[in-house]
């Protein structure tokens, strides 16, 4: 067995290496994108389907293990339909991405500026019951959805978010859409998610959010009509009734870093804040 296995290591090359570090990147990644979603029974499913084809083989129970075979090959047909929404998304993610775009990095003067603008009008806007959709992009680029919208490319202001989200206007129904540190456009369209588990006390606003942190990076503030509650929608999480201390502690290492350097801590503060609700 030894010597079987010297043998195998001493015919590994680089290629072998490298080979095998990208399927584990790739199965990594994948994990990631369909842990924590209903894929994820999905394929625990499969996985079980496939144990009992493999003991019924071994134990020779023919026929239970050609209805198996014969139902493995039917739900590998079906798989694109049953995983559409997850295809969908994952190849989206792939072509919005930036790989061939530089990454805008703010200092910390913007940063601040950025942060106060974004604070007192969304304060603003909770005390008088003003609804309000505003996303931040990060990696994933946001272009479809900025064309939906006006464009404006204007600096960021919390005068210009007040002016904008003015009930009864053409453009507050719609989201503003923030690139760096400017405005990019407003009353733009988002998609709504398809979570089916959402408190029925979420409106159109807050399940455009949700929906459109599901399938980018992006960071989604929503202030109620209703009750004025302020909340930020990413990765699909909604984390509710923040204050304005709240808003700076979540924005602040997402504009400033980034994605890679601030996504892990910015996933454990909505976690632990996720209690609140």
């Amino acid at each position: 067995m030894l010597a079987e296995m010297e043998g195998i290591i001493q015919t590994i090359t680089a290629l072998d290496l490298v080979d095998i570090l990208v399927v584990t990147y790739f199965l990594y990644r994948l994990y990631q994108m369909l842990k924590n979603t209903r894929a994820a029974s999905l394929v625990k499913g499969l996985l079980v389907l496939l144990l009992a084809a493999l003991v019924s083989k071994s134990l020779h129970l023919h026929v239970i293990n050609w209805l198996l075979e014969k139902s493995m090959t039917v739900v590998l047909v079906a798989l694109p339909v049953v995983f559409q929404p997850e295809l969908r998304r994952a190849l989206e993610q792939i072509g919005r991405g930036r790989l061939f775009r530089k990454t805008v990095v703010l200092d910390e003067e913007e940063v601040e500026h950025m942060l106060s603008a974004l604070v007192t009008a969304v304060m603003a806007m909770s005390r008088n019951r003003i609804g309000a959709l505003i996303v931040l992009e990060r990696e994933t680029g946001l272009d479809d959805y900025i064309e939906t919208g006006t464009q404006i490319d204007a600096l960021i202001s919390h005068e210009m978010f007040l002016n904008i989200f003015i009930p009864n206007t053409p453009l507050h129904d719609g989201a503003v859409i923030i690139r760096a540190n400017r405005i990019k456009a407003a009353g733009c369209l988002l998609p709504l998610t398809e979570a089916r588990n959402l408190s029925k006390e979420l409106g159109t606003r807050h399940r455009a959010a949700i929906g459109l942190s599901e399938q980018t990076d992006a960071l989604v503030l929503v202030v109620s009509e209703e009750t004025g509650t302020i909340s930020l929608a990413r990765g699909g999480v909604l984390q509710r009734y923040l204050t304005a201390e709240d808003i700076k502690d979540l924005l602040r290492p997402g504009i400033s870093q980034p994605l890679s350097g601030w996504k892990d801590d910015l996933y454990a503060k909505l976690k632990g804040w996720r209690q609140k609700i």
